[in-house]
C-alpha cells in the first residue's frame, strides 16, 4: 500500500510515487508521517495495479495458490536496474524543497502477493532513500515496500528521526498486530532501525542491517571530520572523490548491468562500457550530499551509533546482519561479529569480496538472501510450509551458474521409469501432479541434492520440499562470518526440517516431497558403506503417504565413490581426541528426529567427514515406476504397510545395483572423454550415456 507525508513536490517522470490519498479502506495499511500529524494521517492505498510480466519459453505456467501467489520460477525483474539508474533517480528527488522526512513508495514496486508484510527501507548516508533501486522490482512482489528520504536541507537530530520512523512502525503494528514489520537498514539506516527495535521490543520487528554503522566510532572517516570541516567550498567538488573509495567496488557495481552468461570478450566490453558511464557519475555526489549535509550527516553518524551501542541489550527483535569484507568505510566484518555475539536473534551473512554500498553491487539480491536465511515471514513465526516463497527465474539462474563447474565435471545423468516399464532419460515416468514422494539412498554429505532439484524445476517446473535434518536450519550451524551456503541453496529450492507435521501439512496441499529414510546415517555413512541403504524398522512414511493418496516414486543413485574419496570417516575421527571433543560439543544440543527409538540410525553422530576429490567420474539416477497408495489397504492394516515399506526398500536396492552394473558400459564415465566430447560438440550438449 502506499504512504505519504506532507504533500510531496511534483516531480514528473520519476521511478517513484508520492503516493496519492485514496479514500479509507477497512483494514488499509497506515504509517505516521510526523508526529503533531500522526493521529490525522489518512489511510491510503496505492494507484498502481499489479503488473504481469512475460515468461519466457523455459517458464511454464503453474498455478502460485501453494506459493503464496506466485508461480515457480516468477520473474521477479531483478537484473533489469543499474547502478547508474540510481544516480538519476537520485538527482532527480533529491531537491531542497523545506520539506520535513517522508516515506514514498517506489512505483516499480507494484502491488504485493495477498498477506504480504510491510518493508520500511532506511537509507544510509546520502538520505535519498533510493538504495534499494536494484530490488524494487523483486522485493515488491511480496513486500509493501515504502522508502524514507530525509531532504537535502534536513536537519532533524537522530532522536527525531526515531521518533519520526517510530510512529509509522506503531501505526502499523496498530493495524495489523499479527504481522511482522520489516526494517532494512543500510549503514545509517542500521542505526535507526535498531534504536527504533531497542524502543519497542514488544513489537514483532524483523531487521535487516547492511553494513550497519553502528561501528562508526571505529571507521576511518572519523579522523576526515576535522579537515572536511577546514575544508573551503570551492574545494568541496574533491569530496566525490573521496566518497568514490567508499561507496565499495565501482568493478562490482558496473557489473550490476552486465548480462550473464556473455562470452567473455563480449563481457569486458560491456563491462568496459558500463564503467566508463558510471565513474563520470561520481561527481554527482557533490549534489546529492554538499558539503554542510555531509557534514551534518558524518555527525549525525556519531551520535547515531552512540546511541545504539548504549541500548543493544533491549533489542529483542528478529536480527539479520549483511557484511562486507572489502567495506572501506566501516569495519563491518568486525562489528557483525560483535552484533552476533551482543543479539539474542542474530545471523549473519558475509560477503568478503563486496564493498559498503552492498545493495548496489552485481550478484547481490536481497530477496534471494531472505528466501535462504529462511528470514520471510507474514506472521508471527515463520512457517515452512505457507511462508515458502518459490525460486524465481533470477534465483534460478544464479544457483545454476554457482553449481556450473560441479555439474560440468559430474554431468549428471537421471533416467525415470514410465508406467509400461520402459526407462527413458528423461523425468517423463515421475507423476506430474502430486501429492508425490520421492524416497531414495542418500550419498555422502547429500551430493545428490542439487541436480535433483535443478532437474525437476527445468522440467517438469516443480518444487521439492526436501526433508533434512532439523539441525541444518538451527542456529547450531549459524556464524558470525557465515557465507551463502549449501544450506541457504537448499532452502531457496524448497528444503525444510523433517517434522511428521511438515510432511502431513506438504500431502495435504499436494506437494512433492523428497525424503530419505536413511538420514544422517546415510549421508554420513562410514568407509565401505558406499550405496548401502540404513533405513529404521518402522513404516514411518507409508502410512502418511498412504492418508492422502500419495504417488510413492523409488528413486536410487550411485557415483560418490567416482567423485570423491572418504579419507577421515567417524570411527577414525572418534579416535582422535581434539576431534572427539569437538563432534561431541557439535552435538550436545542436537536432538532426535525420531523421539523414542533408539537404533543406529536416531542415535547417529554429526560431524565433517574428511574428504580428498578424485578425477570425477559421473552421477547416474533412477526413477523408478511409481506406487499408487490410492486404494490400498493400508490404513487399518500395518501388515499391508510393513509389505509396502519393505518392497520400496528392495526396489531402490535393485535400482542401486542396476546403475552400478550399468556405469561399466558408459563410453563417457571418464571426464576426459566427455571434456572431449563437448569440445566437439559445445558445453552445452547433453553428453551421451549408456543404452537403458
Amino acid at each position: 500500500m502506499s504512504l505519504s507525508s506532507s504533500p510531496f513536490p511534483a516531480l514528473p517522470s520519476l521511478p517513484f510515487s508520492p503516493c496519492r490519498p485514496r479514500p479509507p479502506r477497512p483494514k488499509l495499511r497506515l504509517a505516521a508521517v510526523s508526529e503533531s500529524r500522526a493521529r490525522d494521517a489518512p489511510r491510503l492505498e496505492s494507484d498502481r495495479a499489479r503488473r504481469t510480466f512475460g515468461h519466457s519459453e523455459l517458464v511454464k505456467k503453474v498455478s502460485g495458490a501453494e506459493n503464496g501467489g506466485l508461480d515457480v520460477l516468477y520473474d521477479d525483474g531483478f537484473g533489469a536496474v543499474s547502478v547508474k539508474d540510481y544516480f538519476d533517480a537520485a538527482k532527480a528527488i533529491d531537491k531542497p524543497d523545506g520539506g520535513p522526512p517522508r516515506w514514498f513508495c517506489p512505483v516499480e514496486c507494484g502491488a504485493p502477493i495477498r498477506d504480504s508484510p510491510l518493508l520500511l527501507f532506511l537509507p544510509g548516508t546520502d538520505g535519498v532513500g533510493m538504495g534499494l533501486i536494484l530490488h524494487h522490482k523483486s522485493l515488491g512482489k511480496v513486500f509493501e515496500v515504502r522508502c524514507l528520504h530525509i531532504p537535502i536541507n534536513d536537519r532533524t537530530p537522530f532522536e527525531g528521526l526515531v521518533k519520526f520512523v517510530e510512529n509509522s512502525v506503531k501505526n502499523e503494528h496498530a493495524m495489523s498486530p499479527d504481522k511482522p514489520i520489516y526494517l532494512v537498514g543500510d549503514s545509517f539506516g542500521g542505526c535507526l532501525a535498531l534504536a527504533v527495535a531497542a524502543r519497542n521490543p514488544n513489537i514483532d520487528l524483523v531487521l535487516v542491517l547492511v553494513n550497519p554503522a553502528t561501528s562508526f566510532g571505529k571507521s576511518q572517516v572519523q579522523p576526515l571530520i576535522p579537515i572536511l570541516e577546514a575544508l573551503p567550498s570551492n574545494l568541496h567538488v574533491t569530496v566525490p572523490y573521496l566518497l568514490s573509495f567508499i561507496m565499495g567496488d565501482p568493478v562490482k557495481m558496473a557489473m550490476a548491468s552486465v548480462e550473464d552468461n556473455l562470452p567473455i570478450l563480449q563481457t569486458f566490453e560491456e563491462l568496459s562500457n558500463s564503467l566508463t558511464s558510471l565513474l563520470p557519475l561520481l561527481s554527482d555526489l557533490a549534489d546529492i550530499i554538499p558539503r554542510d549535509t555531509l557534514l551534518w550527516k558524518l555527525n549525525l553518524l556519531k551520535s547515531g551509533a552512540a546511541y545504539v551501542n548504549s541500548r543493544l541489550h533491549a533489542v529483542k527483535a528478529e536480527v539479520l546482519v549483511l557484511s562486507s569484507g572489502k567495506d572501506n568505510l566501516l569495519p563491518s566484518g568486525d562489528e557483525a561479529d560483535r552484533l552476533w555475539a551482543s543479539l539474542k536473534n542474530c545471523k549473519v551473512r558475509y560477503f568478503k569480496d563486496s564493498g559498503h554500498t552492498l545493495l548496489l553491487e552485481d550478484g547481490i539480491n536481497l530477496l534471494t538472501i531472505l528466501k535462504g536465511t529462511i528470514t520471510y515471514r507474514r506472521s508471527r513465526r515463520h512457517d515452512n510450509v505457507t511462508d515458502y516463497l518459490p525460486p524465481s527465474v533470477s534465483d534460478f539462474k544464479t544457483i545454476h551458474q554457482s553449481d556450473r563447474w560441479f555439474k560440468v565435471a559430474t554431468s549428471p545423468v537421471i533416467f525415470s521409469t514410465l508406467k509400461d516399464g520402459r526407462v527413458v532419460r528423461n523425468l517423463a515416468g515421475v507423476p506430474d501432479k502430486g501429492p508425490v514422494l520421492l524416497v531414495g539412498n542418500h550419498m555422502l554429505i547429500g551430493l545428490e541434492l542439487r541436480p535433483i532439484y535443478e532437474e525437476f524445476l527445468r522440467e517438469k517446473k516443480v518444487i521439492i520440499r526436501g526433508m533434512g535434518h532439523p539441525v541444518l536450519f538451527s542456529k547450531a550451524t549459524e556464524t558470525s562470518r557465515k557465507e551463502i551456503s549449501t544450506i541457504d541453496t537448499m532452502s531457496i529450492y524448497g528444503a525444510l526440517p523433517a517434522t511428521p507435521s511438515n510432511m502431513y501439512r506438504l500431502f495435504s496441499r499436494g506437494s512433492f516431497v523428497l525424503l530419505y529414510p536413511g538420514g544422517a546415517r546415510e549421508a554420513l555413512h562410514r568407509k565401505g558403506e558406499e550405496h548401502k541403504l540404513f533405513w529404521p524398522k518402522n513404516p514411518e512414511f507409508v502410512r502418511m503417504a498412504a492418508r492422502f493418496g500419495a504417488t510413492i516414486v523409488p528413486f536410487g543413485v550411485v557415483g560418490e565413490d567416482d567423485i570423491v574419496e572418504l579419507v577421515l570417516d567417524y570411527d577414525d575421527q572418534k579416535n582422535i581426541p581434539f576431534i572427539k571433543e569437538r563432534i561431541e560439543e557439535m552435538n550436545q544440543d542436537v536432538g532426535k528426529i525420531r523421539v523414542g527409538v533408539d537404533d543406529e540410525i536416531s542415535n547417529q553422530q554429526l560431524y565433517f567427514p574428511g574428504l580428498l576429490p578424485k578425477l570425477p567420474g559421473r552421477l547416474y539416477y533412477l526413477f523408478g515406476k511409481p506406487i499408487e497408495t490410492r486404494g490400498m489397504d493400508i490404513l487399518k492394516h500395518r501388515k499391508n504397510a510393513n509389505v509396502l515399506y519393505l518392497q520400496i526398500k528392495s526396489e531402490i536396492e535393485r535400482i542401486i545395483s542396476y546403475l552400478k552394473r550399468k556405469r561399466e558400459e558408459d563410453p563417457y564415465r571418464n571426464i576426459i572423454q566427455r571434456t572431449l566430447y563437448q569440445a566437439s560438440w559445445g558445453y552445452s550438449a547433453k553428453v551421451p550415456t549408456f543404452d537403458p
